[in-house]
């Protein structure tokens, strides 16, 4: 872990930053020997929480696009259980 003086932290603290987000915490000590340590905080909100578009289309909409993307399409006649013996 890295440890930074209080000069070096002020100068450098978007390094310092990174540093405690990629070591998971660093150390800041001032001239009288206190040290304090820096983490980064845990995140409270989903990486997949994003925010919603408006496409200007209903739920029913959304639901008969997938419907039509699941079914099947035969070019030519579908395959029976004799085919298959």
């Amino acid at each position: 872990m890295i440890v930074y003086t209080y000069s070096e932290a002020r100068q450098k603290l978007a390094t310092l930053l990174e540093q405690a987000v990629k070591e998971g915490e660093v150390k800041i000590r001032r001239k009288d020997g206190q040290t304090f340590v820096i983490r980064p905080e845990a995140r409270t909100e989903s990486p997949l929480d994003v925010e919603g578009i408006d496409l200007g289309i209903t739920a029913d909409e959304i639901v008969e696009f997938i419907r039509e993307g699941r079914r099947t399409v035969y070019t030519t006649e579908p395959p029976t259980d004799l085919d298959s013996a």
